[in-house]
């Protein structure tokens, strides 16, 4: 703190509020940052926090949170609290006239106040459940467990079963009223804001025994203030200035009884052990994998018909995959994680041999093989089947050319990405093999589809699951780090993430960051694939290096210019030069 701060009481206060904002990850960063340059340039001290609305970037209310943070001080350090301009005139004054007449005060705007047990009054009622100090945030599944009380909806089941809201789609109304904070990826986080809270206490002060129950959680914020604050700030935003220039990578701790009390970036990752027969072993199916457009149940049907009944819904990744269902549904949420599902390591990417070509031609194959790579599973499936050729193209001239480029295809796939090719005759074929697959992971894992088994494989023939908490990762680069050191400590071991927290990591959209975006970016050229794309990355990190980097040649160079800085490579990984030229007609063109 600047000691020619003219008020350095009222400038400390902005201060810990801008460190909470930066904790949080909020958007009062900007606003507090803003106050507390002004207060801190300004060389006038200040008899009430009130004076302070003459500097830019601190209004009413922000004049009257620092009001009351001031009253606070002088009770707890018995000195008397400080007149509101005027006031003194208007004692003194025998006419009764006050010597500094107040302006007129700005019509205010309707406060927000929802219904009464309706889905935005549980919501703010359980975030409400953290100190209004705490750093903390909550999961959807924390939220849902303490605000499910509060309301006369459910937040998991539609009311109607025609359509699909629940109470939860609510939570978009107060992220849109600024009510409500939303932060992390890939498990979304929320706490309420500045005007949340305030709603949030209105709503407070009708629940019975409402006097008592607010006494009490003042006193204990009071008490744990200035720990919270100093753990906070130790624990998570000790360099203010690094947080603020990473904003978009800050994570917040979740609450959760269960978690512990370490923090995301605290020592080494510890997984939660599904203990053996406490799941189940279930097929997940593409909702897109289907017949014909006239019979989109037969895969699913055909499945039940050999005892497996597979789960349709839309994927992220891959067109089938295996998850364990846990037995007790509250079994994650217990650990602060969404739903009840566990990740296997085992995911497939179905492909018609017609299919297979296609996606070879316009870039998709190696796409989706870089996903793929990016998912962390460690065994991939690429299940072909083997349907004859319909291209127009072709003909008898053509056959042997489709022929050579699925073999190298499939050769690739098989020795450069380690992934196993699978060969089917046709559909029923490919049913069949998923069934076996089905069994056979039951049989590993040690798991029926029984809801109560009557008996349980031995210990020693199963293959343990630990869950990587979902508060450890910030971003696919964390998971993929995580999931190498613990791969490495105990290969024997499976280890997986949430189904919800797998989708986020491998949505294509959801979570890219700038360098996911521009890799994608490049692959968007034709003959640019994932290995070619990353190459050209870690030489060009950004797209604004790459055009900069183009714009500093002369035009005739710009031709040569990836071709020439990527000649020592080899393989798929060189780029030639008449695809450098293609990629410069298209990054090169900016000036």
């Amino acid at each position: 703190m600047s000691e020619e701060c003219a008020n350095p009481l009222l400038l400390g206060w902005i201060k810990e509020w801008l460190d909470q904002a930066r904790e949080r990850n909020s958007k009062g960063v900007t606003v507090y940052k803003k106050a507390y340059e002004s207060m801190k340039a300004c060389p006038l001290a200040f008899d009430h926090p009130s004076q302070a609305q003459q500097l830019n970037g601190l209004g009413p209310k922000l004049c009257d949170r620092l009001t009351e943070k001031l009253k606070a001080h002088c009770q707890e350090n018995g000195l008397p609290m400080p007149e509101l301009p005027g006031q003194a005139n208007k004692r003194t004054s025998d006419t009764g006239v006050a010597g500094d007449q107040s302006t007129k005060k700005p019509r205010k705007t309707k406060p927000y106040v929802p219904a009464l047990r309706s889905g935005p009054y549980a919501l703010l009622l359980g975030l409400a459940t953290l100190g209004e100090d705490s750093s903390h945030s909550m999961t959807k599944a924390q939220l849902i467990e303490v605000a499910q009380p509060y309301c006369d909806s459910s937040f998991t089941a539609p009311t109607d079963p025609t359509k699909f809201y629940t109470a939860w789609n609510s939570m978009k109304t107060l992220i849109q009223k600024d009510l409500v904070y939303e932060h992390g990826r890939p498990l979304r986080k929320y706490a309420l804001s500045e005007d949340g809270w305030e709603v949030a206490k209105r709503i407070q002060k009708t629940l019975p025994g409402s006097a008592q129950n607010m006494t009490s959680v003042a006193g204990n914020q009071a008490s744990d203030q200035t720990s919270t604050s100093q753990i906070s700030r130790v624990g998570v935003a000790a360099d203010p200035v690094s947080l603020e220039d990473n904003d978009d990578f800050a994570i917040l701790r979740p609450v959760s009884a269960h978690q512990g009390q370490s923090t995301e970036d605290e020592g080494p990752v510890t997984p939660i052990t599904l203990p053996p027969g406490s799941f189940t072993i279930q097929l997940v199916l593409d909702t897109r994998e289907v017949r014909t457009s006239t019979d989109r149940d037969y895969i699913a049907n055909e499945l039940m018909k050999q005892g497996i009944t597979p789960q349709v819904r839309a994927l992220e990744l891959g067109d089938a995959m295996w998850v364990a269902k846990c037995r007790d549904p509250s079994f994650l949420a217990r650990h602060g994680e969404e739903g009840d599902e566990v990740m296997l390591d085992w995911i497939i990417e179905r492909k018609r041999l017609d299919d297979l070509i296609g996606s070879i031609k316009d870039g998709r194959f190696h796409e989706q093989k870089f996903r793929l790579r990016r998912s962390g599973m460690k065994n991939v499936i690429y299940l072909v089947e083997e349907f004859t050729v319909t291209h127009p193209d072709a003909g008898s001239g053509s056959a042997m050319k489709y022929q050579e480029m699925v073999a190298s295809a499939i050769a690739s796939t098989q020795v450069v990405n380690g992934y196993f090719m699978k060969k089917t005759r046709n559909l029923d074929d490919s049913i069949r093999y998923l069934a076996r697959m089905t069994l056979l992971l039951r049989q590993m894992y040690g798991a029926s589809e029984d809801a109560n088994p009557t008996t349980t494989s031995s210990p020693a023939s199963t293959t343990p699951i630990s869950l990587i908490p979902s508060r450890r990762i910030s971003s696919t680069q964390s998971y993929l780090t995580i999931l190498d050191t613990l791969r490495a400590q105990d290969p024997a071991l499976t280890y997986g993430v949430t189904f919800s927290t797998f989708s986020a990591l491998t949505s294509k959209s959801d979570v890219l960051s700038l360098r996911d975006i521009f890799l994608k970016m490049l692959m968007c050229t034709r003959g640019v694939t994932g290995e070619k794309a990353l190459e050209m990355q870690k030489r060009w990190k950004t797209p604004r290096e790459l055009v900069e980097a183009y714009m500093a040649l002369e035009p005739k160079d710009r031709e040569v210019m990836v071709s020439s800085q990527m000649q020592t490579l080899v393989g798929r990984k060189k780029v030639a030069r008449a695809l450098s030229k293609k990629i410069a007609e298209v990054w090169g063109e900016a000036g």
